[in-house]
């Protein structure tokens, strides 16, 4: 009896199916929660989507990317990207120079955009500043900062 039991219950995992996109319910609503798993698969499948939802930064990040990356923060008006030295002598940079770069740009800007109206800005940046520092992010491949 506890084997039919136990084939009945694998059975009714296999055929839980998850909704498309098109399918989901929209944000905020309480369907947007997804029902736990419980098994042994359960910390498996947990740690799986945790990997696919949080991405992490390299641990290094190639000196011309950063250089890149400085020159485009430079281009929107950072005056501490401008100030910075480039990289040089070496291939590589470790990520903290990069992450360094984004988060005094980010707080420059934030500073000079504080009076913009709300409207105008994303983040509390003005949107050319916000898209430099992401811009900026994405060439060095960084995520986080």
């Amino acid at each position: 009896m506890t084997t039919v039991l136990s084939a009945l219950a694998a059975s009714a995992l296999l055929s839980l199916t998850v909704p498309t996109s098109a399918q989901a319910a929209p944000a905020g609503s309480a369907a947007m929660v997804a029902p736990a798993v419980v098994g042994a698969g359960n910390a498996a499948a947990t740690t799986g989507a945790r990997a696919l939802t949080e991405s992490r930064n390299p641990k290094t990040v190639k000196a011309a990317a950063y250089n890149q990356a400085r020159s485009i923060l430079a281009h929107a008006g950072s005056q501490t990207a401008a100030k910075s030295h480039p990289a040089h002598g070496k291939g590589d940079v470790p990520v903290s120079h990069g992450t360094s770069l984004l988060a005094e740009a980010r707080d420059e800007f934030r500073a000079a955009d504080r009076n913009l109206p709300p409207k105008d800005k994303k983040s509390d940046l003005s949107i050319p500043h916000y898209n430099a520092i992401h811009d900026a992010a994405r060439v060095m491949g960084i995520d986080r900062w």
